[in-house]
Parts: structure tokens; sequence; C-alpha cells
């Protein structure tokens, strides 16, 4: 197998013409699990952001999504809101200047190697549902552009993340070190990994949630195994372009049997994925569906 060399950090962003190496870096405030953002009005939300240094522009933005969200019910406990509204959507959304100013809307972005950023009701919904208490360890499949995992960062510690498209894995990986330097030292939290997710990350498993942003017609066995009995995967199972997202619980009864059960978060309805493509060598050839 032939090794790659990857740039790091902000020297990639640099090189890709992403971010300018004589730029100086906002001064957000920097990260606590105590910070809270205000959630009872617009204006005070926006007021909070703009103190802390952000886009007031954004910032509304993002408040009139988060009503849309709670509206919908794809998002609804409070540590889960919380990540939504400290998480800058927008910094993701900037690697494509044609979606940046896009990056609040209910839509699936193009971010470039034939994948997509996905919108934010579905990642609202999913990250709501696998219920991450801090502490615990979450593994996402598909790091993409990045934004699912810094909700994850917003929630937990030992946020994990696997992109198989190795040139999309440095250039996220890039910039959530560019976002670490310029404040969000929550992104500390996210460890990166170029490789074939099917094969989970053994060696930092087992996993108390599991995330997949990616479409398969079964739920993968290694990953299955890397999930703690009590433990939650959300997943969208089905053919090609016809998945339905499910809720995978693994549970381990008192004679040591492990039996999984499956619920449809979205009660049936079809939401369409990129595919669960597959590795070999240092090719990705085909996917993952049998």
């Amino acid at each position: 197998m032939k090794r790659r060399t990857f740039v790091s950090g902000s020297a990639a962003l640099a090189a890709a013409g992403l971010v300018s190496t004589t730029a100086s870096a906002a001064a957000i405030q920097p990260y606590s699990w105590d910070l809270n953002p205000p959630t009872d009005t617009r204006d005070n939300f926006i007021a909070w952001g703009k103190a802390r240094g952000e886009d007031p522009v954004f910032l509304g933005q993002r408040w009139d999504r988060f009503q849309a969200l709670v509206k919908n019910k794809d998002i609804w406990g409070a540590a889960t809101i919380r990540a939504f509204l400290l998480t800058p959507r927008e910094e993701f959304a900037s690697i494509n200047p044609a979606i940046h100013k896009r990056a609040y809307e209910h839509a699936f972005l193009d971010i470039g190697y034939g994948v997509t950023m996905s919108g934010p009701h579905i990642q609202g919904r999913m990250t709501n549902v696998i219920d991450v208490k801090r502490g615990e360890k979450v593994l996402e499949i598909g790091t993409g552009s990045g934004v699912q995992s810094a909700y994850i960062a917003n929630l937990t510690e030992n946020a994990y993340t696997i992109e198989i498209i190795a040139p999309l894995a440095a250039r996220t990986r890039a910039l959530y070190d560019k976002l670490i330097d310029k404040g969000y030292t929550e992104f500390k939290h996210i460890k990166t990994k170029a490789a074939d997710g099917y094969y989970g990350w053994a060696e930092a498993g087992p996993f108390d949630k599991i995330i997949v942003t990616c479409g398969i017609d079964h739920v993968p066995p290694p990953l299955l195994q890397q999930l703690k009995a009590g433990g939650l995967m959300v997943i969208p199972v089905g053919p090609p372009g016809a998945q339905r997202v499910l809720k995978v619980t693994k549970t381990q009864a008192a004679d040591g049997s492990i039996t999984t059960s499956r619920e449809d978060i979205y009660g049936g309805k079809i939401v369409p994925f990129v595919p669960f493509t597959k590795l070999e060598g240092d090719k990705i050839v085909g996917t993952h569906n049998r």
C-alpha cells in the first residue's frame, strides 16, 4: 500500500487557498462547558454571540434555523440545543464560496469530492436521538464537512470521526485546527482518521454511541461489535438513495446474550444519503452494499 503524506493545520488550508496565512484570528471567547447561549429571544442570542466574537448575520441565521428545528421536532434536548447554538456551521461551509452563505439552509450542500454537507434538520435529529452524555465515547462514520462531529464536540470530550476520502479527511482536520487556533477550542475534543469506516476504530473502542452519515443496505458487523452493550447507533439503512434512518439499540441480557432492536427515527420516511464506499488498498472501489 502506498503511503500518503498530508499537510495538516492552517498550512493545508492556506495551500488550498481557503485561508490567508497573514490574516489574524478572530477573538472568539475560549470554550467552557459553562457556556450557555441565551434561548429566550433572537436579539439576546445575537448580542451574546457577537460579544463572543461571532458574525451577527450568521448568528441570526443560526437562531432562525434553531427555531425551525424545534418547531419540526428535529431537536429537543437542552444539551443538543446548546450544541447547535454554539456550533458555527458557516465555518464548515466556508470551504466552498458557493455554499458559505447557505450554511443554515434546509438542504444538502456540495462540499466537493462527490459528497455533501447534510442539512441541519437531519443532523439535529440524528444527534438528538443518540442522546450523547458528557464523557461518553462517540464514533462518527463519514467526517465530510466536519460539522456533525463539531456538534458532538459540544456534548462530550471524546469524539472520534473517520473519513474514507483521504484528501477530504486532511482538509477537514486542517479546518478543525484552524478553528481551534481561532478560539473554538472545543474542537480539540475531536480525533480524526482517514480510513474505511466500515471497520470502525477498534483500537479506540468500544463506543457508547455511533453515528453513521452514509447509506448502506445493512448494519456493519464491526460497528455493532464496537458498540457497547446499552449503546445506541443511528445509521441510514436501505438500497441506494432510499435509506431509512434507524436507531439501533444493543442490549446485553443477564446471561450475557446480546440482542439488538431497531427503530425508524422518521417513521418510514425515505432519506437519501451518499453511499457507504469501500477502500481497497489506497483506492475507493464501489460500496459496502451486499
